[in-house]
Order: C-alpha cells, then sequence, then structure tokens
C-alpha cells in the first residue's frame, strides 16, 4: 500500500479514539505507515505509542476551525494526505417520533456536517496532490433501515447520496470515494448510543423489541473491527477500489433485501410511472 510517490502513504484518521478509526491506525502504523490520528480527546490516544510516523491531534469534527487547523497541521508535518478516513461519528436509537429536535440535530451535526468539515478541509490538499482516497463512514443502514435506527440512517443516507456526487466530482482529478458500509461490528458503537428522549408504549412491539433482539445477539453475530480494518486496508491497496464496501455478512444481506424490494417495487408500478412522460392523445374529429 504506497502513495503516488510508491512511499507508505500517510492517513489521516477521524474518529480514531475507537473503533474501527482506531484499528485503521493501529495498522497502518503497524505496517510502517504514517497515521494522523484525530479524536475529541488525545488521552485516549496515548496507548498508540510515540513515533515520528504518528501525529495524534484533538479536534472535534462539528468544529470547521479545529478540523481546518488538524489538516494544517498535518501537511506542516508529513508534507501530504494520502487517504482520508472520515469515520468520526455515532447512533441515536428511538422512533423516529420520540427524538427529540436536539438530538435529531446534534446526530446530524457530528455524522453530516462533520464529514462535511472534513471533506472541505481535506479536499483542497488531495486535490493540489492530484491523487487520494477518501473513505467516507457509512453502515448498512447506508441502504436500508430497521425500527429505531430511523435517524442514525437518515444521516448515513445523506452521506451516500453526497459521496455519488463527490465520487464523479473527483474522479478526473485522481481522487478515490469507498463508502464503508459494516454491518454490526465489536466496538464501543451500540454502549455510545444516544437514545430518544421520548417513548411511546405504541412502539415497544417494534422499536424495543429490535433493541432487545439487538442485546441478545451472541458475540459471534458481531465482525471485529480488526477484521473489518483489514478488509478497508485491502480494498484501499487494490488498483479500482470500490464505491461501496459492504463488511459483514448479515449487513450485506440485509442490504441485499433492501435493494432487491426496492428494484421490485420500481417494476411492480412501472406501469404508472411511465404514464407520467407518456404522450398525450391526440383525437382526431371525421365528422
Amino acid at each position: 500500500m504506497t502513495n503516488a510517490g510508491n512511499t507508505p502513504p500517510i492517513w489521516f484518521i477521524t474518529g480514531a479514539s475507537s473503533g474501527i478509526g482506531r484499528e485503521l491506525a493501529v495498522q497502518a502504523l503497524t505496517a510502517g505507515e504514517t497515521v494522523v490520528a484525530v479524536a475529541r480527546h488525545t488521552e485516549t490516544l496515548s496507548d498508540l505509542g510515540e513515533s515520528d510516523r504518528l501525529l495524534t491531534i484533538e479536534a472535534d469534527v462539528r468544529d470547521e476551525t479545529a478540523v481546518a487547523k488538524a489538516v494544517e497541521q498535518s501537511v506542516a508535518r508529513f508534507g501530504r494526505i494520502d487517504i482520508v478516513a472520515n469515520l468520526a461519528g455515532y447512533g441515536l436509537f428511538g422512533a423516529v417520533e420520540e427524538a427529540a429536535d436536539a438530538q435529531a440535530r446534534a446526530i446530524f451535526d457530528t455524522n453530516v456536517f462533520g464529514v462535511l468539515n472534513v471533506l472541505r478541509s481535506t479536499l483542497p490538499v488531495l486535490r493540489g496532490q492530484r491523487s487520494g482516497h477518501i473513505l467516507q463512514g457509512s453502515s448498512y443502514y447506508g441502504q436500508t433501515a430497521d425500527p429505531g435506527v430511523g435517524l442514525l440512517a437518515a444521516t448515513k443516507y445523506a452521506v451516500e447520496g453526497l459521496s455519488d456526487a463527490l465520487a464523479a466530482e473527483v474522479a478526473p482529478l485522481g481522487i478515490h470515494v469507498t463508502l464503508v458500509q459494516p454491518g454490526l461490528t465489536a466496538t464501543p458503537f451500540l454502549s455510545n448510543l444516544d437514545t430518544a428522549t421520548a417513548t411511546h408504549a405504541d412502539y415497544d412491539q417494534t422499536v424495543r423489541a429490535l433493541l432487545q433482539a439487538i442485546q441478545a445477539l451472541p458475540e459471534s453475530a458481531f465482525s471485529s473491527a480488526e477484521r473489518v480494518a483489514a478488509a478497508i486496508r485491502t480494498a484501499v491497496a487494490g488498483d479500482t477500489p470500490p464505491r461501496r464496501l459492504a463488511l459483514g455478512i448479515a449487513g450485506a444481506a440485509s442490504m441485499r433485501t433492501a435493494l432487491t424490494a426496492r428494484l421490485a417495487e420500481l417494476d411492480e408500478w412501472a406501469t404508472l410511472t411511465n404514464q407520467v412522460d407518456a404522450e398525450p392523445r391526440v383525437h382526431v374529429h371525421t365528422g
């Protein structure tokens, strides 16, 4: 895995304090690559050790100025950025109706506007290099949704939409974009879930039932962050990296079911769909 100059790549990783982001940082450092690890609190990164190939930066992705300074600091130290792992984010669980306005806005501030802050700061660097790879943190909930994850899924759907456009915009500039879509993964994500302020008994049979089902899952139902990170690194190293990278059998199956149902419904209603564009009938009066 090298950059355009055939030297080990330089990673800029947000959400590096735990989970997939942290594992990516560990594996990159172990492979002799350079890492900029960004987290809200750098003390969580202290056990990554000390190395001239590691720069830890305290920044909240919601703070555009802080993100811009982090990127400036990274380029000043290492001269370039090759891979942007845009992974900072968290989850909110509860029925759509149950989420308070402040909670809904907060998750978008991190999961969507935080993603945009990172893009706005790193893209000038990648464009100037005419090279780079952006890894956008999505989920299997970027293509489907279950009861209780409406707000989380909304943020991931948003990231997927903007990333599809972004990929087309930057492809002529030598920049790749990959949406990372892990399924359930053994990370602190579930334990750090925010929960909706209100609860209504009418949603117990859907929302609360799903949460109970997830909590009852055995450890074997969760992919390891180590394997997920290793798979991401394999994809990044390829000559033609994917636009979307599904990670985990169950998550991929959920997406396949949702996409298949979407296509079937598109076909089922095709007649009505096509009528919208039908040419108006011309009435010829013969009498």
